[in-house]
């Protein structure tokens, strides 16, 4: 199985880091992608661009080192993400290549406009990778943007990489952070075996950032969450599907 869980920002990933630790421990491929490289940060400061897109791809690549992941930031622009067909279209041209089973991104209805943006977009490409001409198309109005590189974290800028893409159109699976507000089923995931490694995440980023919200409450959260489906600690998704399959018998 392939993963591919898609954020607009380094620390997004933290409501699914235990999840994506338990799939790459199992063996199935995990793919991090963040759709900015965060450079709009409060925290940093009066720090230049530069040290700030640095330090926050460092970041990135040290959680994906930990959840056992490969990892890719696209530069969408830090709170300038549109939601756009060129947007969409750079992600499909991931999905191509990493041919995902299953995507875990944002909520629909989350105030962050990057972050509605980001799931929309998600979400389109997921169409849009299904169809070669679109995933390989060039020319007016836009041109193809480049093929992503999968082997690390630096988004690839060359626009001379025209490689062709085989399309995936597998069925996709499409997951997103509880909202109350959802109209999708939900799906708890038990994450007891691996929450010590989004503990190790949130820490990372709560001493880098200083944040009030600690790691005692992320396991709290996580242990309610847990007490909903009956076990130690989950992760909260709602799958995005029109109709769940059906089952055998009511369980």
């Amino acid at each position: 199985m392939r993963i591919m869980a898609v954020f607009a920002h380094p620390d997004d990933e933290i409501g699914c880091a235990a999840t994506l630790a338990k799939h790459a421990a199992r063996g199935d491929e995990v793919m991090l992608v963040w759709t900015t490289l965060g450079e709009l940060a409060s925290q940093f400061g009066d720090a230049t661009h530069e040290e700030v897109t640095r330090v926050r791809r460092e970041h990135g690549a040290w959680v994906a080192e930990q959840i056992g992941a490969f990892h890719h930031f696209f530069d969408m622009g830090d709170s300038r993400m549109t939601g756009s067909r060129a947007e969409a279209l750079q992600l499909a041209r991931l999905y191509a290549q990493f041919r995902p089973n299953a995507v875990i991104t944002w909520s629909d209805d989350h105030p962050h406009p990057d972050h509605r943006m980001t799931a929309k977009i998600a979400y389109d490409a997921i169409t849009l990778a299904r169809i070669p001409k679109i995933v390989n198309e060039s020319g007016a109005p836009e041109a193809m943007p480049p093929a992503p590189d999968m082997e690390g974290g630096d988004t690839v800028t060359s626009g001379e990489d025209v490689r062709r893409l085989e399309a995936w159109r597998e069925p996709v699976r499409f997951y997103q952070y509880f909202s109350q507000a959802s109209p999708y089923p939900e799906v708890l995931v038990d994450v007891t075996d691996t929450l010590d490694t989004g503990e190790r995440v949130v820490r990372y980023y709560h001493d880098f950032y200083q944040w009030t919200w600690t790691p005692e409450h992320y396991r709290e959260m996580h242990a309610q969450m847990g007490r909903l489906g009956g076990v130690r600690y989950a992760e909260r998704f709602n799958l995005k599907v029109a109709h769940p399959p059906a089952v055998g018998y009511l369980r």
